[in-house]
C-alpha cells in the first residue's frame, strides 16, 4: 500500500484533475442533505435532485416529515427506487430527529448512525458537508478507486474509510471522498479509462494488469 506522502501526492493530481469536487446532491442544510442521501442509494444523485425540492417544500424540516406516513410518502420517492424501504427510513429517521433531538439533525457519527436508516457513509456525507465535522464518506467509487491505485486495501468501508484517514489530514477528508468519487464516475469505471487519467503512472492496478495485458496483446500480435 502507499505511504502517506503517496496517497497524499496521488489526491493533490487527482484534485487538479477534478477541480473543485463535491457532492453532487442538491441541498442548502443538513437535513435536506440527510434526506437526499438517504434516497440516495442505488439511485442516481441526478434522479434524487429532480424529486427532492418537491418533498422539501412540503416537508422543511424534519419535524414537519415526521407528519407524514410512509404510505404518503412512497409515491412521492417512488422513482429513486426502494421507496418502501426508503419511506420507513424517513419516516423513522424524522421521528427521532424530532424526539430525540428537538427536531435539530445530530452533529456526531454515534448520534447520527443512531437513526433509523442512517449508516455510516451517510452520516460522514452529513457531517462533511453540512456540519464541517471532518467525514470521509466511502461508497462503491472510492472502494474501487483506492483499492485499484493501491492507497487502500480492502473491500469494507470501515476500513478503507480507516487508511484513507490515516494518510489524509483531517481537513481534507471530505474533498478526498469527492475527489475519488468523481474519479471513479468519470474515469477509474468498472472499465477504465486509463489514458484519460492523471495518475496512471502510480497506479498499481495500471502497472499490474493493463499494462502487462497491453504488452501481452502485443506480443501475440508480433508472433502473428
Amino acid at each position: 500500500m502507499k505511504t502517506p506522502g503517496d496517497t497524499q501526492a496521488i489526491l493533490d493530481k487527482l484534485e487538479t484533475q477534478h477541480p473543485g469536487a463535491d457532492t453532487e446532491l442538491h441541498y442548502k442544510n443538513a437535513y435536506q442533505l440527510l434526506v437526499a442521501t438517504i434516497l440516495s442509494a442505488q439511485c442516481t444523485d441526478e434522479r434524487v435532485n429532480q424529486v427532492t425540492p418537491a418533498l422539501f417544500r412540503r416537508y422543511p424540516d424534519a419535524t414537519a416529515l415526521h407528519t407524514a406516513t410512509t404510505a404518503e410518502l412512497e409515491p412521492q420517492i417512488q422513482s429513486t427506487g426502494f421507496f418502501r424501504a426508503k419511506s420507513k427510513s424517513l419516516a423513522g429517521m424524522a421521528a427521532a430527529v424530532t424526539d430525540r433531538h428537538r427536531g435539530e439533525i445530530p452533529r456526531t457519527m454515534d448520534e447520527l448512525t443512531a437513526l433509523p436508516g442512517v449508516g455510516r457513509k451517510t452520516a460522514n456525507v452529513v457531517l462533511g458537508h453540512a456540519l464541517g465535522v471532518p467525514g470521509l464518506p466511502v461508497d462503491r467509487h472510492v472502494l474501487r478507486v483506492s483499492n485499484r491505485i493501491g492507497i487502500a486495501r480492502g473491500e469494507e468501508p470501515e476500513i478503507v474509510e480507516q487508511q484513507l484517514c490515516a494518510a489524509m489530514p483531517p481537513a481534507k477528508w471530505t474533498l478526498t471522498s469527492d475527489t475519488l468519487i468523481l474519479h471513479g464516475r468519470r474515469i477509474c469505471k468498472p472499465k477504465p479509462l486509463c489514458d484519460k487519467c492523471a495518475v496512471r503512472d502510480d497506479c498499481d492496478y495500471y502497472r499490474k494488469v493493463i499494462s502487462k495485458s497491453t504488452a501481452a496483446r502485443a506480443r501475440i500480435r508480433i508472433q502473428r
